[in-house]
């Protein structure tokens, strides 16, 4: 099995994966092809994507059964143990509550809970 994941790529090239896959969904591919054939179609979508990302997962004989590529993509595989994983960029300013510290104190809230209005 064979997934090709495509975001803001030309129109061409969904039709051009089209001859190979089925489109389940805009810019999803799947299908069955060997593996000689998911090659040529991940070096087509590599050089025809031009602003887009893409991604390519495949089934494959490894600890998790799957193996995967990407294209562009701000979160990439990390390989771990024998395990590929992905690793994300980090949270930009505002993104993530937990790296900033709580203020001290009482929160509003938690003043009324505790004391009343």
């Amino acid at each position: 099995m064979t997934v090709i994941v495509l975001t803001n790529c030309p129109p061409g090239l969904r039709g051009f994966l089209t001859r190979w896959l089925l489109e389940i969904s805009a810019g999803v591919f799947i299908g069955n092809p060997s593996a000689r054939i998911r090659d040529i179609l991940w070096d087509e979508v590599q050089q025809y994507a031009d602003q887009g990302r893409a991604l390519l997962a495949h089934t494959t004989n490894n600890e998790q059964g799957f193996a995967f590529r990407t294209f562009d993509h701000a979160w990439h595989p990390v390989e771990h143990e024998g395990l590929t994983l992905i690793r994300r960029p980090k949270a930009g300013r505002g993104e993530a509550a937990s790296d900033t510290p709580p203020k001290p104190g009482w929160s509003k809230a938690s003043k009324r809970r505790r004391f009343g209005s």
